[in-house]
């Protein structure tokens, strides 16, 4: 009777373990599949892979596995030049899919790099991209619909259902694989009762899938067109392409938030776009909607009011796009400072209690963090005094929030004398020169007409890495300093290309003071780029370390020829950072190089040359064979390539 008992154990267990997950190979975890199922990693947008092949001890060893060219090609006739190749591919069933700067959509083999289709949806067709920088689609997102596996990519102002095995539309889904996505929007016409373009509508990031919804958030430019639809949250019928609901990014009359916008400015004024994407909590059914900004982004004269959606992370019921709660991280923006990452979900322990939280990252180098249920913030966020505006019509909030924890993880907020670039005592004096051609201050000093220097010293659209594992938040920052320096605007002389269309916004940037010395060096100090750990049961910081060489230009500049640089500079690179169950946190920047540091203790531990910027957030996956391959898109224009990097095989 034992003897029987026990085969019938074993023969159970290994029934058992062939069921318990399609790709995973029986008693050999290395060798089992490990995907990477959305540009951010999941549909949490924590950057997080389990895959553990790659180590401290080994990483050293990884090279350059195979390489896949973007076909996108200038062109001049269209005035189309494709920008930077800011895409992260995902990995699903063996097959790597990855979005080009025109919208193509490829998939390639895995292991290889070998392509197996491509599907062009003729995107330039409709001219130059209304987004400063051009085209620039971030990822696809997948679905699966009775075993078969859909990719979605939202293509200007298309919404495209494709086959992801053969890569060709599927005809039941809207006109021939084709839903529009224009629909649904708030503004079917402008003040002067002309029809909104629609080819002034993309999106910058991958749409989310939530159940059979394909939910989508818009964005237009920064400016302020007549013709330019309004922002909104939309979820359409993943079947059929059908417009289930909407939300409004600029709240319409008798709806919540309506009130702050002034003198109707909400009929023509705002935007307040989704640029960054959405995450989802799909066992709740709550989305998480990071704002963006209201145009004009500079000056706020004509839109006076704290302008609800904008710079407000929204909680909304995923199945039918009602508000939750919100909470608005910057009232009246004039600094850009749009939400700029997907907001990330995981859990910490505070005093002794798990907390599902969500964490929004900010341009200012500040995360507020929330109960995800609630919205009640983790840690108080106080309401603090900040200076005025004198431009004429301006109206600036007398606050802005600052959460108490977690620590800022940049180098400064605002702008200070201390701050001047210091490496040589004649260097700093040039720097303090140039500096006094502008107002400087605190955080959240509004632009003037002489020139406000002010910097985004935060992450970018790259976020944040969540590891799991230790509650430990990697982020990858940069300290990029800007003049903001405001004029009367005047649609007809602007060299703006949208300049018919354009209403009037009263001031509009215009340049102003060089942020570089009569030297040529920077006004400010580095580091330029950092990565930062953040302990996020305590809010505490960790490490910063400076994240990239930097420029030659400044470490070959003549007037540091007798000084020692700093080896790291750092890199103010807008793409982000992923972190493995390995130990390894990889990020790569404009300086040509892909990096992996230890999540430990932040040393740099792999780096190698990559020819041209890291221009994407990278991405890791593991094959059946227990292969871990590492990949970054990198360059712009017609040098975009796809990189991968492994072990070398035996």
């Amino acid at each position: 009777m034992k003897i029987a008992k026990d085969k019938n154990l074993s023969t159970f267990m290994l029934a058992a373990c062939f069921s318990l997950f399609a790709l995973t190979a029986c008693g050999d975890e290395k060798k089992s599949m490990v995907e990477w199922v959305d540009a951010t990693g999941d549909e949490r947008a924590n950057r997080y892979s389990p895959a553990d092949n790659l180590t401290r001890e080994n990483v050293g060893k990884i090279a350059r596995a195979w390489e896949w060219k973007s076909p996108d090609k200038a062109m001049p006739e269209k005035k189309l030049i494709p920008g930077n190749f800011t895409g992260t591919p995902i990995m699903v069933d063996g097959t790597v899919y990855m979005i080009t700067n025109y919208y193509r959509v490829v998939a390639l083999d895995a292991e290889t790099g070998k392509e197996k289709w491509l599907f062009d949806p003729h995107a330039y067709e409709d001219g130059p991209s209304a987004l400063g920088g051009g085209y620039r689609p971030r990822g696809v997102a997948i679905w699966r619909d009775q075993g078969k596996l859909r990719i979605f990519v939202a293509s200007r102002n298309k919404l495209i259902a494709l086959d992801a095995e053969t890569g060709q539309p599927v005809t039941t889904f809207g006109q021939n694989g084709v839903a529009n996505a224009a629909v649904g929007l708030s503004r079917d016409t402008d003040s002067a009762g002309n029809p909104i373009d629609p080819t002034f509508l993309e999106f910058n990031d991958t749409p989310t899938i939530y159940k059979d919804l394909v939910i989508l958030g818009t964005a237009t430019g920064d400016r302020v067109y007549g013709k330019d639809p309004a922002g909104a949250v939309r979820a359409f019928d993943a079947r059929s392409g059908a417009l289930v609901w909407t939300f409004h990014m600029i709240p319409q009359p008798g709806t919540f938030g309506n009130d702050t916008w002034l003198n109707d400015s909400w009929k023509t004024m705002g935007s307040n776009d989704v640029w960054a994407g959405i995450s989802v909590d799909a066992q709740r059914g709550l989305l998480y909607v990071p704002g963006g900004n209201p145009s004009n982004p500079y000056y706020g004269g004509k839109r006076l009011g704290n302008t609800l959606f904008a710079q407000s992370l929204i909680c909304l019921d995923a199945a039918t796009g009602q508000r939750k709660w919100h909470y608005q991280t910057i009232h009246h923006d004039v600094w850009d400072y749009d939400l700029p990452a997907k907001p990330n979900l995981f859990t910490i322990e505070k005093d002794g209690k798990k907390i599902d939280v969500v964490a929004q990252l900010t341009k200012q180098g500040l995360i507020f963090v929330f109960d995800r249920v609630t919205g009640e913030p983790i840690w108080p966020i106080e309401e603090r005094p900040v200076p005025q505006s004198d431009v004429p019509g301006e109206v600036t909030s007398p606050t802005q929030p600052f959460p108490v924890k977690p620590d800022f993880v940049g180098v400064g907020h605002g702008v200070a004398p201390e701050d001047a670039f210091d490496l040589t005592p004649e260097a700093k004096a040039a720097a303090l020169e140039q500096m006094q051609k502008f107002r400087i201050g605190p955080i959240y000093t509004p632009p003037s007409l002489e020139g406000t220097l002010t910097r985004d010293d935060g992450p970018n659209w790259g976020g944040g890495a969540y590891d799991p594992e230790t509650n430990r938040f990697y982020i990858r920052t940069g300290n990029r300093f800007l003049s903001h320096k405001l004029d009367a605007y005047d649609p007809a002389t602007t060299n703006n290309p949208f300049a018919a269309s354009n209403v009037n916004v009263g001031y509009e940037q215009v340049a102003g003071e060089s942020t570089r010395t009569k030297l040529g060096l920077p006004i400010l100090k580095p580091p330029y780029g950092t990565l930062t750990a953040v302990n996020m049961n305590t809010g505490d910081i960790l490490w910063k370390v400076p994240m990239g060489k930097g420029s030659d230009s400044i470490r070959n500049n003549a007037a540091l020829k007798d000084v020692k640089v700093p080896e790291r500079l750092g890199d103010a690179g807008l793409a982000g950072a992923i972190v493995t169950k390995g130990g390894l946190v990889f990020a790569g920047g404009s300086d040509q190089t892909f990096y992996a540091f230890d999540k430990e203790t932040g040393a740099e531990v792999w780096q190698a040359p990559l020819g041209r910027p890291a221009t994407g957030t990278p991405m890791t996956y593991r094959t059946k064979s227990g292969r871990q391959f590492v990949l970054v898109a990198t360059g712009s224009a017609d040098d975009a390539m796809l990189v991968a990097f492994a072990l070398p095989t035996p």
